[in-house]
């Protein structure tokens, strides 16, 4: 997605042919993230309509695409790509953008035919195609990805059950209240919640067929989608002389120690100014934004990234969006019902509001959520609560 957004951005600022080439280990032309586990893993869209761009825009731009080629190493004191084929890219500028990979189960069977990860492109058609045939499925986790892999799933009429380490869904960001109705919501449409568990072991002949909790349960499935988090994707660093740290290290700018090497994305731990903390951020706005931060400062411009961390999620025919960080906030506050369909909550930290949700609610909220959060103005419960928002 950074490579597809970046190419965009540069194109628009006249870039010339031969000028950039994008080296990737996936076979697709850079796409969107997101329609993976919604709209295109549900069948409803298809995959020139997730395309960045249309796929004769980089023959038409004079971009080289180099697909099926992960890199090996990075040689940057003579500022090599070296790739697994043994290929060799010579650049002055490099934009690291490499994402990052699954974390993957470690229990007896997880081998078997039918257990699944989403990331790509690929591993959403496959779960597609297996998703045709099965009658149950299980899916590991309780973050957005597994929210978003079970609601497609149910509503292809599969029976489907969410384990989760947690005693709620989404422990780590939802408050107990919106656990409760998210909970609610799935399994009035037939999703099922196994929770305070975890996988012992997958079990088949060479696909499977059912899978041991840590409880002595067992579940029949055929289809299984683990959603466990990623950890970025850095292996072909080794050696390179780049600082890694959960991901590539870099400046405010989004540049490494070494001039004219960036990275973007999921990979990048960058410093974020505007909470003053090092930060890894995985959704599909950071990388869309990133990569054309990156665009702009290839093109002469220098400014460091601010930007309010933000993401959405679609499950059944609920959306709902997200800014901010929740992290040490002191006081949290509702508007609207919290047990229906349409609400927000809002952390504050020292009177600052630092994170925002919002489902089916007024623009005015939803447009003040990130402009409240960067200003870091003083901001009490009572004026978040009130009808009218404050202004200056």
């Amino acid at each position: 997605m950074v490579a597809g957004y970046a190419a965009k951005e540069l194109a628009a600022r006249g870039l010339k042919a031969g000028e950039l080439t994008i080296l990737s280990a996936d076979d697709a032309v850079p796409y969107e993230r997101p329609p993976l586990s919604k709209g295109f893993l549900a069948g409803k869209d298809k995959e020139p309509d997730i395309r960045i761009n249309a796929e004769d825009f980089y023959r038409e731009h004079g971009i080289e695409l180099a697909m099926n080629a992960p890199a090996k190493a990075i040689d940057t004191a003579r500022r090599v790509v070296r790739m697994e084929s043994g290929a060799e890219y010579g650049f002055e500028k490099l934009v690291i953008a490499t994402g990052a990979s699954p974390r993957k189960l470690e229990i007896p069977g997880a081998g078997l035919t039918g257990i699944h990860y989403l990331r790509s492109l690929g591993d959403s058609k496959r779960i597609r195609a297996q998703a045709e045939q099965a009658r149950r499925a299980v899916v590991v986790g309780g973050g957005f990805i597994g929210m978003e892999v079970s609601a497609v799933l149910a509503q292809k009429k599969i029976e489907t059950t969410m384990v989760l380490r947690d005693d709620r869904i989404w422990k780590s960001f939802f408050t107990p209240a919106m656990s409760r109705t998210f909970e609610s919501y799935f399994a009035a449409r037939g999703v099922k919640f196994r929770k305070q568990t975890e996988l012992s072991e997958a079990r088949g002949g060479s696909a499977l067929a059912s899978v041991a909790l840590s409880g002595g349960q067992v579940l029949e499935c055929d289809l299984l989608v683990a959603g466990i988090g990623v950890q970025a994707e850095t292996s072909a660093l080794t050696g390179s002389g780049l600082e890694v740290g959960n991901g590539v290290v870099v400046n405010e700018y989004l540049e490494t120690k070494v001039p004219g090497i960036y990275a973007a994305g999921d990979v990048a731990s960058y410093q974020d100014t505007l909470f003053s903390k090092r930060r890894r951020v995985e959704h599909w706005d950071n990388a869309v934004s990133q990569g054309q931060h990156c665009a702009r400062t290839l093109t002469g411009e220098r400014a460091p990234f601010i930007h309010v961390p933000y993401f959405f999620s679609d499950v059944f025919d609920l959306s709902y969006e997200f800014w901010g960080d929740t992290a040490g906030a002191d006081e949290i506050v509702e508007r609207g019902d919290v047990s229906s369909t349409s609400f927000s909550v809002w952390w504050l930290k020292q009177q600052r509001l630092v994170a925002a949700f919002a489902m089916n609610r007024p623009d005015e909220e939803r447009q003040a959520a990130a402009a409240w959060i960067e200003s870091k103005r003083t901001v009490t419960p009572q004026q978040v609560k009130a009808d009218q928002w404050p202004t200056g």
